[in-house]
């Protein structure tokens, strides 16, 4: 492996940056932008192609089975509308816990996801299970507020009870490449969450406009402490894709590679169905490896999937559909 010191973008072979530069990039903001653009190009063409072809794979009956209730366990199930109420999060968290009633052998989903001031509402309902609490935060879904109030924002949901932090980056400071202003709001989240929060990063990938910047905000997450990486909030047209989160996916593989810090990917908005979930699994597999094939570094960030997977498992189980009335609407 390189040890040329003289550059931040001194590359290893295949292209990705060498571990010994890692710890002078964030030294300035001059340092950390020649990092950051001199990170390979995206082929975007390769890249769409790739994800196309693996999201062809045919999953069948026991390994269906298999992925389905993995799916499950790593569903974040949302609800972040501004009509949220406390018996609208407690049926969540009791969905969480028990996806299904009829059947106890269901696995529970990772996290509930609330705003702050429904944190410890979530944490009640979901009291003595498995199930996180993870709470959006920094003025979501925009992000545009001062980093006073975002930090208030993370240490009100931290104090509730949040096992885990959802925090939307300033996508206008990244697309004018002030990305050192990025880089701090992250450090400044990260060190709020204290030790009992995990931190995931949103680049709202619909709005960074190419998978370039898509790599960049993924390194630049990673630089700044991110313990997930995170498409989207969810609130815009373009959210999780196949070809964003094979980006991402291989960028915390090479992350892993070139640090040691294993990172973990949420893809979140637009996931809909049982087949979707199964080609991202794919991905994961294919792309980062089986490490991350499981909750603690992989999950979806859904409301309408779990219903899906639901009835699919039961399927499986049954050979036939339920009827509508099998799952909750949530």
């Amino acid at each position: 492996m390189p040890t040329n010191a003289s550059s931040p973008t001194a590359e290893s072979v295949g292209g990705t940056p060498s571990a010994h530069t890692l710890s002078d990039v964030t030294a300035s903001d001059s340092t950390l932008r020649r990092f950051l653009h001199g990170l390979p190009g995206v082929d975007a063409v390769g890249l769409e192609a790739r994800a196309a072809s693996l999201g062809t794979r045919s999953i069948k009956t026991t390994a269906k089975a298999y992925a389905i209730d993995l799916a499950i366990s790593m569903v974040d199930l949302t609800t972040l509308e501004g009509a949220d109420t406390p018996g609208k999060v407690r049926a969540l968290g009791a969905k969480a816990v028990r996806p299904d009633p009829t059947d106890r052998t269901t696995p529970a989903t990772a996290a509930v996801c609330v705003y702050p001031d429904m944190v410890a509402t979530a944490k009640e309902a979901v009291a003595g299970s498995t199930v996180k609490v993870a709470s959006v935060a920094t003025a979501f879904p925009a992000g545009r507020a001062p980093i006073s109030v975002k930090l208030a924002d993370v240490r009100e949901a931290v104090a509730a009870g949040a096992d885990e932090i959802d925090m939307v980056i300033d996508r206008g400071a990244f697309l004018a490449g002030d990305y050192m202003k990025v880089y701090d709001e992250i450090v400044a989240v990260k060190e709020a969450c204290g030790a009992s929060a995990r931190l995931k990063v949103i680049f709202e990938t619909g709005e960074l406009s190419t998978y370039d910047n898509i790599r960049r905000a993924s390194w630049l997450g990673m630089l700044a402490g991110a313990d997930f990486i995170k498409t989207s909030t969810g609130k815009v047209a373009v959210n999780a894709t196949p070809a964003n989160t094979l980006l991402m996916l291989e960028a915390v593989r090479d992350f892993r590679a070139q640090t040691g810090i294993q990172v973990g990917v949420k893809p979140a908005g637009g996931i809909r169905t049982t087949k979707d979930a199964i080609k991202f699994l794919v991905l994961v597999n294919e792309t980062a490896g089986e490490d991350w094939l499981d909750n603690h570094w992989f999950r979806f960030g859904a409301s309408s999937l779990l219903n899906d997977l639901l009835m699919q498992r039961q399927k499986l189980a049954t050979g036939r559909y339920s009827g509508p009335d099998y799952v909750t609407v949530d």
